[in-house]
Formats: C-alpha cells, structure tokens, sequence
C-alpha cells in the first residue's frame, strides 16, 4: 500500500498543474446578451407548467421584456473588445469575442427577435390558443440565444452549434400549428433541406480540420496558407463544402427553394423572424469563415459568391415579380422572392472583398446593408400582420384602398417598399443599394454591379405596384384595422427607425468599420 501510494503522488502532483492550465476564465458580461435570452427562454419553459391559461399571455410580456433586456447589456459592451474562452497557452486565441462586429450583429439579431416578439404577442392571442405559448417563446428565445453566439463564435465548433441552436427551434415554430397541414410541409422541407446542407458543411469543416489541424479561425487563417501539398485538394474541397452549410441559411440560389412555402407555411411573425434574424445569422457565419478564416482561399471562394450573388438576386428578384396579385398568400410570397432577391445584394460586398484591398470595408457594406434591410422589413411584415388580421389570405389584391381605412398603416408601408426598392423618401435603402454597387466597383466587379442595377430595375416594378395599390380606391366594403398595441409598437420602432436613418443615412458608415481586423 505504502508503495502505491508513494508512486500515486508524482502523477496527482502532476495532473494538478495539467488541471489548472485547463480552467478558463469566463467573462460573464461579454456573454450576458446571449445568455439572458437563453436564461428567459428556459423561465418561460418552466413557468407555463404553473401558469393558468388565463396567465398565459404574460409568457409573451416576460419574453419581450428578456429580449430588451438582452439588447440593453450591448451597451456595457461598447467601451472596448472583449473576449473570453481563450487558450491557456495564448490569450490572443479565444472561442467568444465581443467585437464592433459581433455588437452589431447582436443589436441586429436581438432587435429583430424583439420586433418578431411584439407581433407575435398578437398573433398569438389572435390564435385563440391554437398555439402553444410557453413551447412558442421557449423556441424563440432559444433561436435567438443561438442567433446571438454566433456572431461572437471565433472557432469552427461554436460557430456550428451556434448555427444549429439557432436553426433547430426555428423548424418546430415553422411547423408549430397543430393540424395544419400548410405548416406541417413548410417545415419538414425546411428541416430536410436545412439538414442535409448541414451535413455537407460539417464534412466541409472537418476536410478543414484535417487539413489545418484546428478549429480555431484566426489559427486557420494562418496554417491553411502552408498547407501540404498533398492536403492541398482537400483544403479546397473543404472550403467550397463548407460554403454549402452557409449558403442555404442566406437563401441563396439555389439552396432558396425552401423560402417561399416555409414563409407561408409559418405564422407571420416567424416568417418575418426569418426572413431578419435567419438570413443576418448565414451572413455573419459566412462574413467569420470566409474573410477571417479563409483569405487566403480567396480565389475560391470569391468567385463562387460572385456567382451566387447574381444568381439570387435575379432568380429573387424574377420570382417576385411573377407573383399574381389575386392568389392567396401572394403578399407573403412576393416578400419572400423579394428576401431572396435581397440575399443577392447582401452577398456582393462578401464577394468583393476576395478582390478588395481593404476587405473590412467590403464586409461593413454587407452589414451597413443588412441594418437597413432589417428595419423596413421587419415594418413590411408587420403591416402585413396587421392586414392579414382580417385577411387571412393576404392577397396583394387585399391591400387595394388600404389608406381609406388605415392611412398611417398605408404610409408606413409604402415606405418600406420604397426603402427595398432605393427610391426617396426611402433615402436609406437608396444609400444602402449605392454603397454595395461601390463596393462592387472598386474591386473591379463591374459586371456584377451591371446584374445588381438591371435587378434594381426589375424590383422596382413589383414594389411600386404594390404601392400604388395601396392608394386606389377600395373594391367592395373596406375592411377596418384595428391595431393592438403590440402591434402599434412593432410599427412604430421600424417606422421611427427607417425615417431616422433616411433623414441620417451617414449614421450607417459607422458600421463599415466592422473591428474584424
């Protein structure tokens, strides 16, 4: 015994340091905005056993007020970077980073949760209990935790459990309707085709893996450039599959041809939640592993977002302006082409940097863009929530004389049309289309801002159709709107918000300076 025992002291001695050097510090405010909507999330979950139907709306008070909350402790986070989960051996290498790019994205991510939250509020008393509530806000909020870590993910494992945690409760509220069978289709094509683009980008990352030996993107940067030649074959095939994962949450052609039934399919709020939220996640994953782990693949993976770009922007922007005024759900299905069309522009200035000089202006237009994007369409789907309160069809054709009977409603919404579209007083989606079609520009792209201005052309057909529909004179009896709160709410923060940055559209520069470098 007494053998055993002395022999056991060197290896207890010496696990004890080994022990040590694996303990990381945590910085607790850097990961807060994520955490506490994670946190609510799992309140919410375990307050619906207790709460009695008649109490039950107050799940959804409890969540908006979370998902403010979350937004609220970006503030302390603006004094300077952050990071945390950092190597032992290297504090320059971490998984978390508080960043100006992750903030941003975070303000984006969680201000779009917020704004699908207020409608939801209504859609969800509208629905008379035929959905779930507390399963309902648990499924959000934890979407929009996962949505919030990635941004801030600097290695390839968060990066993918940040992507899945966001994408896995946006299946299940696609198909959150019990017995409707619209919904039911929605969602599984969502979560088969989402699965499977899955699988290929994981196969992607682990070719990446072995061919760099980490996970970490600052640390692929660097060992991908030296890889050995025999490795060289499947770096490249690992770039291109991982792209695969990243070009389906953008909606990308032709990974798009999930978005127009699930849209549809799902309650509004989630396919406006969607249609922010979903698509600024693909781009911010994208953004890390192309720009900040691979760029030195630049060649690759360059002309292949140039190719997406224009493929999505045109077959987007064709797709919308196809649409029949008179068929059910039109409206909803014109938004979504128009969000794959929109998804085009948001991949040009991602393409340009593979050819820019300065890469981390590039990047800021994607974000400055996205800001904007963000804003009006979110206010479009609200109207449109607002509209389909009394028409469940929502058909284009059922915003005919809007103004007669909701004149702030019609405003709004021809606003927001006007912002996607680039014409005044939309100054800020004008700006937005000019700053990408620079960006296009100086890195010697120039055929592909050909693609973009004939795409503009063609939008602006659909948009100023819809417009001017909302201005004739009604058919038949006019339908009154009434506007809940809630929903008042959601309208005014994208309305005051979209006024705000076309009467200050510098405001948006300040975000071309992403802090990725």
């Amino acid at each position: 015994m007494s053998t055993l025992a002395a022999a056991a002291q060197p290896l207890a001695s010496s696990a004890a340091p080994l022990a040590a050097n694996l303990v990381q510090s945590v910085d607790w405010l850097a990961i807060a905005p994520p955490t506490l909507a994670a946190i609510v999330g799992l309140v919410v979950l375990v307050a619906d056993l207790f709460v009695g139907e008649r109490r039950k709306p107050l799940l959804g008070w409890v969540s908006v007020t979370g998902l403010a909350a979350s937004l609220l402790l970006l503030l302390p986070l603006l004094d300077g970077d952050r990071s945390t989960f950092c190597l032992t051996g290297d504090a320059d290498v971490c998984s978390y980073a508080a960043d100006r790019f992750t903030l941003v994205i975070q303000f984006l991510v969680l201000g779009g949760a917020l704004l699908a939250a207020l409608l939801s509020v209504t859609t969800l008393k509208d629905a008379d209990k035929r959905l779930p509530e507390g399963e309902y806000w648990f499924l959000l909020l934890s979407s929009a935790a996962g949505a919030a870590l990635l941004p801030a993910s600097r290695d390839l494992a968060t990066l993918v459990v940040a992507l899945e945690v966001a994408s896995l409760p946006a299946f299940a509220l696609v198909g959150i309707r019990h017995g409707d069978r619209k919904s039911s289709e929605a969602a599984l094509k969502f979560f088969l085709s989402s699965v499977t683009a899955t699988a290929v980008s994981l196969m992607g990352i682990s070719f990446v893996y072995a061919s760099t030996g980490t996970l970490y993107l600052t640390q692929i940067a660097d060992r991908i450039q030296n890889v050995d030649e025999q490795l060289h074959t499947l770096a490249q095939t690992g770039v291109v599959l991982t792209l695969v994962g990243f070009a389906f949450k953008t909606a990308a052609v032709p990974f798009h041809f999930w978005v127009p039934d699930t849209y549809v399919g799902a309650p509004l709020p989630i396919a406006a939640y969607l249609s922010v939220v979903g698509k600024t996640v693909g781009f911010s994953g994208l953004i890390l592993v192309t720009v900040v782990a691979l760029p030195s693949y630049a060649d690759v993976w360059g002309p292949a977002l140039a190719t997406l770009a224009a493929l999505t922007m045109t077959v987007g922007n064709v797709g919308a302006l196809r649409q029949q005024a008179t068929r059910a759900y039109s409206a909803v299905r014109l938004l979504a082409w128009s969000s794959v069309g929109q998804a085009g522009y948001l991949l040009v200035p991602i393409a340009a940097a593979a050819y820019s000089d300065d890469a981390e202006r590039s990047v800021g237009s994607t974000v400055a863009y996205a800001l904007m994007y963000a804003a009006v369409n979110l206010g479009a789907f609200a109207v449109a929530a607002l509209v389909g309160r009394t028409r469940v069809a929502n058909r284009i054709t059922d915003y005919r004389g809007l103004y007669a009977t909701n004149p702030l409603a019609a405003l709004l919404l021809a606003f927001f049309l006007l912002c996607l579209a680039g014409l005044p007083p939309g100054i800020i989606g004008l700006f937005a289309k000019v700053t990408v079609f620079s960006a296009a520009v100086d890195a010697g792209l120039g055929w592909l801002a050909v693609v973009m201005a004939v795409n503009v052309v063609i939008a602006l057909f659909y948009y100023l159709q819809w417009t001017t529909l909302l201005f004739r004179a009604p058919e038949g009896e006019p339908a009154a709107h009434r506007v809940p709160a809630p929903l008042t709410a959601a309208l005014a923060l994208t309305g005051v918000l979209g006024v705000a940055l076309s009467g200050a559209p510098q405001l948006v520069l300040r975000f071309t300076d992403t802090g990725l470098f």
